[in-house]
This record gives C-alpha cells, sequence and structure tokens, in this order.
C-alpha cells in the first residue's frame, strides 16, 4: 500500500517520534514519505535520533501501527488531525517546535475564537480560588474562550467554571487523549468531551508523564490570545507557559498576591517582570479590546435574581472577595445571625458558596 505524508506523520508519532524530530526529519527528506525507503546506516549518519528512535522506525509496520490506531480511534470517538491539513489551527503554524499531530475530541471549531489561557498552582489558596472563578466568569461574559491543562487546582477550576456559566473551553493534555488525568476529572472530562474541545498531541495511551507537561504548555500558549496566571510558585510550569506566551509575541498577565506566600511568588515575579498586573477583568480587556471581537454575551451569566436589603448589603461586601462571617458582619453592620440565615438563602439562590469553614464567596 502507498503512503501519504499525512500517513507517515501519523505514524512516526504514533511509534514516539516527536515533533521536533519530525520536522528535522522533513528537512533532511524534503518528502517525509521517503523515510519509509531508508535503511539503518542513513539513520544512523541522523545525528537527532538516538538508537532507540532508529530501531522504532526500523522496526515498526506502518500498515500494522495505522490499522491499531484506527481501531482505538473508532472504538474511542478520537478524531486527529496533522499539520499537512487544513483543518490546522492557524495559531499554531507559526509556534516554534509545532505539533505534527494533534488527536481530539469534541468541538474543533472552538480553536477559531478569541481564547485565553488561564493558568495557575495545583494547589490554590483560597484567594486564588475565588480569583479564579471570578475572573473566568468575567472574561466568559466576553466571549473568551478559556484554555488550560485539566490539572489539578486552578486549570480545573478555570474549565468547571466556564462549563457552569455556559461559557467555551478547550483542555491541552499532557498525556494520551485517552488517557484521564487526574482521575478524578472524569467527570469534567466528558463535560468539556461533550461542551467543549479536548486535545493532544500525544499517541495515544502515552501516560501522564511528569516532562511531558513543560513540553505541552506550547500548546496552551499557542492556542491563545494571551495568558492569565493565578497564583504560581517561583519554579511553576505555570511560568513555563508564560514564557512560552513571550516568545510567541502575547500578552502575559499575572494576579498579585501576598509577598509572603509561596503561591504568590512566581506570579509577582512576572509582574515584576513586566507582565501586566491584574486587579479587575478591564485591565486584561483593555489590553485585548484592540486585537479581539469582544462582544458581552449575556447567555454566559444566570439570569437575574432579585436581592433583598439585607441580601443586596452582604452581596456588595463580598465583592472584593471571600470573607468570614465575623468579617461580613462587622463589615456589614448586620447581627451574626442575621448574616449567617441571609448567606442560607443566598446559597440556595446560587448567589454565594462556602468555598471554606465559614468563609463565603460571591459564586
Amino acid at each position: 500500500m502507498r503512503y501519504g505524508n499525512r500517513e507517515v506523520l501519523v505514524w512516526l508519532n504514533s511509534i514516539g517520534i516527536n515533533s521536533d524530530k519530525i520536522e528535522n526529519l522533513e528537512e533532511y527528506y524534503v518528502d517525509i514519505k521517503n523515510i519509509l525507503h531508508t535503511d539503518r546506516k542513513e539513520l544512523e549518519n541522523l545525528r537527532f535520533l538516538n538508537d532507540k528512535n532508529i530501531e522504532k522506525i526500523l522496526s515498526s509496520n506502518i500498515e500494522a501501527v495505522l490499522n491499531h490506531l484506527q481501531n482505538i480511534i473508532t472504538s474511542q470517538n478520537i478524531n486527529f488531525l496533522t499539520k499537512y491539513d487544513k483543518e490546522y489551527p492557524f495559531k499554531l503554524e507559526f509556534i516554534s517546535n509545532k505539533p505534527s499531530v494533534l488527536y481530539y475530541k469534541g468541538n474543533l471549531n472552538l480553536l477559531d475564537l478569541d481564547s485565553i489561557a488561564i493558568v495557575g498552582t495545583r494547589k490554590p489558596t483560597i484567594y486564588g480560588k475565588w480569583a479564579c472563578e471570578k475572573f473566568t466568569k468575567e472574561l466568559i461574559a466576553y466571549n473568551l474562550c478559556i484554555i488550560s491543562g485539566l490539572a489539578y487546582g486552578i486549570d480545573t477550576i478555570a474549565h468547571k467554571t466556564t462549563i457552569e456559566n455556559n461559557g467555551c473551553t478547550i483542555a491541552v493534555l499532557g498525556c494520551g487523549i485517552n488517557k484521564i488525568y487526574p482521575k478524578s476529572n472524569k467527570k469534567l472530562y466528558e463535560l468539556i468531551e461533550d461542551k467543549g474541545l479536548i486535545i493532544s498531541e500525544f499517541p495515544l495511551d502515552t501516560e501522564p508523564l511528569k516532562f511531558n507537561f513543560p513540553q505541552r504548555n506550547r500548546i496552551i500558549s499557542g492556542l491563545s490570545n494571551a495568558v492569565f496566571v493565578i497564583e504560581a510558585q517561583r519554579n511553576s510550569g505555570s511560568l513555563i507557559t508564560a514564557n512560552h506566551a513571550l516568545d510567541q509575541g502575547k500578552d502575559v498577565f499575572a494576579l498579585p498576591g501576598n509577598i509572603n506566600s509561596l503561591f504568590s511568588e512566581g506570579t509577582n515575579s512576572l509582574i515584576k517582570d513586566g507582565a501586566k498586573l491584574v486587579q479587575n477583568v478591564e485591565d486584561i480587556l483593555i489590553e485585548l479590546e484592540n486585537i479581539l471581537h469582544l462582544e458581552y454575551n449575556t447567555k454566559a451569566n444566570k439570569n437575574h435574581i432579585e436581592l433583598g436589603e439585607t441580601e443586596q448589603i452582604i452581596c456588595k461586601v463580598l465583592e472584593d472577595g471571600p470573607l468570614h462571617v465575623d468579617l461580613i458582619s462587622l463589615k456589614s453592620s448586620l447581627d451574626i445571625n442575621i448574616v449567617n440565615s441571609t448567606l442560607t438563602i443566598l446559597e440556595i439562590k446560587g448567589i454565594v458558596k462556602e468555598i471554606a469553614s465559614n468563609i463565603f464567596a460571591i459564586c
């Protein structure tokens, strides 16, 4: 059987030849399918291939690999595209080491939307959780698609908040697309598959190995018009995403934090080095309005709910961030018993929620 360049790319990807080495092979062979007629001596002369790569290329049967791949793709509702396909995302065309193959589930049309990546620590503080929910809801209200990595913490909050508020979201995985990581995000994975888009450059069945995640971060930034970092330690993978964004000419935004917090060292450092400090959503929108088509989306917000006078007072107090019930009582000048009963009503209405013991925030 005769194979074209597209099939050869998928074969090479499936046997573990990464995009960087595929680019080198394309440069050497000009027409990548010529590698099907290579021999050991020729491959050994290519310094960018190691012994393991060479053995995989020589011992692998392209027909068997592609047939096996097709069986999995058909049975698990997976799609794929290569950089030779017209559907290949334009935003990735000019990034360094662009992925040769992308496996996906969901709505590929989301790649055409204006978007912002929201990334951050896997162990966010109460402040970080609150900020992530707040800004995610405000950004999707302007039709911005939220891109993140489906990891614990900020990634999960960004995806979940987007889905719950009728926004669009894309998850870029650090493992094979048929591997759910973390496993606790199985339900969220399924929701994104149904309502959003899941993408991975890694071959099917690839485990979520530690070194995969820094590699996938260039895709998160590459697909986004800008990157917003919410809480990150000094050596966080989120900073790798931010650096990729800077290399790609994208805007980087960062949430300022407590100078004594480990989880704000990274974001505060980004701001010190020139990232744009974010105090409110307008700080982001003003920077992006000249390059994006921002339009308020009423569907991304819950229906207006009438609030009583006491409810309005408490909501006003909570506008600046989460507070303990004692502080809510102090700031509102309301009796603690009235505060507790009103918070219960606001929870039922879906206006506020308890994010930690006796600490409440606006949803």
